[in-house]
């Protein structure tokens, strides 16, 4: 599978000056944490699971988490699981690319259960999200990964969820943090990333963020983030991946971008930006949050509704100007530092506090491409969209 790979080639060979590379679910963990993208998520009670999963594919979507745990009924639990064992089934029988699939369970033991219940249809699975993770809560969760690996005979990853009371309040917010970061180190292996629950962060405070404000408007829930990035995402050796929030509002995807896009204004020069247009429709928030979560030192992005999914996407490929920026500061003569102007002449960049920085930016460029230096996020999403 690939970014873009449902773009048609001579479409994909017009946006980009380094296209997407290929990735497998055997792909080195570093590769598939930064190509995650835009994570999305499905309650697995859903009858026809299976089609979902081949359409939104067939749609751009690379990674899926199948929930059993917040966005279903306690009462729905077991009925889910059943579910999932035969929708897995469904799609091994069709034989057709699956995105990287994920489970969210509720307790340890569901791990080892789904998994043995799975049968040989587990290959399909690329491993499972962990609720509500804390050092007390999480090692259960990863001792019965690793039971459950090695009865699989296969690399099964975990995805840690950081929104538990213990994170958001400040005075078990420091101790909380040094125990998650014990257990991950421990388990460094097998965490492919970490994901932040800010929904459940908000909730301890009852708060909800209007759709015309991001995650870092709300400086409670900002402060958690910079910690857990301060923490858990450092660019020496011992961060992992952090990715996105959940964004909560959404439209159909066809009403939502379609009348927009298709107007020629959008395309003419000295036109206003794309986010001007399409603050009507609650999407100017999610845009701008996407931009601060890369910017804050987050990758990829939880989404709830498909038509999240190109937006995340569009934005996280690596632009021609940022390419050449990070080639530059790259360049084996520059090993001994030093500062040169930009290719662009628009600004200096400095070897080596720059370096983490460039050498995250080709990372995303491996897993997102590099757009053509004409081609911004309008093109690029215009060409996401379906037919």
């Amino acid at each position: 599978m690939r970014h873009f790979g449902h773009v048609a080639p001579e479409v994909r060979a017009r946006l980009f000056h380094r296209e997407p590379q290929t990735f497998h679910t055997d792909s080195a963990p570093r590769m598939l944490a930064a190509a995650l993208g835009a994570t999305l998520y499905s309650p697995a009670t859903r009858p026809h699971l299976a089609d979902d999963v081949l359409k939104q594919a067939g749609r751009g979507v690379v990674s899926m988490v199948l929930c059993l745990e917040d966005s279903i009924d306690d009462s729905e639990v077991s009925g889910a699981e059943d579910n999932l064992v035969r929708q897995f089934a469904d799609l091994a029988g069709r034989g057709a690319e699956v995105p990287l699939l994920f489970v969210r369970v509720r307790a340890p033991e569901q791990i080892t259960d789904l998994v043995h219940r799975l049968g040989p249809t587990v290959a399909l699975l690329s491993g499972f999200v962990l609720p509500k993770f804390t050092e007390e809560r999480g090692v259960p969760f990863l001792e019965a990964l690793t039971a459950a690996e090695a009865a699989a005979g296969r690399r099964l990853f975990a995805m840690p969820v950081l929104e538990s009371p213990e994170l958001m309040h400040l005075e078990t917010r420091t101790e909380t943090l040094a125990g998650i970061s014990r257990t991950v180190d421990k388990y460094r292996d097998r965490v492919l990333a970490l994901r932040l629950g800010v929904t459940d962060f908000c909730s301890a405070y009852g708060l909800r963020r209007p759709p015309d404000m991001t995650a870092y408007d709300v400086q409670i829930v900002a402060s958690v983030i910079a910690d857990v990035v301060n923490r858990l995402g450092r660019a020496d050796g011992t961060g992992f991946t952090v990715t996105g929030p959940v964004w909560e509002y959404f439209r159909h995807q066809e009403r939502m971008f379609k009348p927009q896009l298709r107007r020629s204004p959008f395309l003419e020069e000295g036109a206003e930006p794309l986010r001007e247009a399409l603050i009507q429709h609650d999407m100017d928030g999610l845009l701008r949050e996407i931009e601060l979560d890369r910017a804050n030192g987050l990758l990829g992005k939880t989404c709830i509704h498909p038509s999240h999914v190109l937006p995340v996407h569009a934005l996280s490929v690596v632009s021609h100007e940022e390419y050449s920026d990070a080639r530059d500061i790259l360049r084996p003569e520059r090993g001994g530092g030093g500062v040169l102007r930009s290719a662009y002449t628009n600004k200096m960049n400095e070897v080596k506090p720059h370096r983490a920085w460039a050498e995250r930016t080709l990372q995303r460029a491996e897993a997102f491409g590099v757009a053509h230096e004409d081609v911004g996020f309008v093109e690029l999403l215009t060409a996401g969209l379906p037919a």
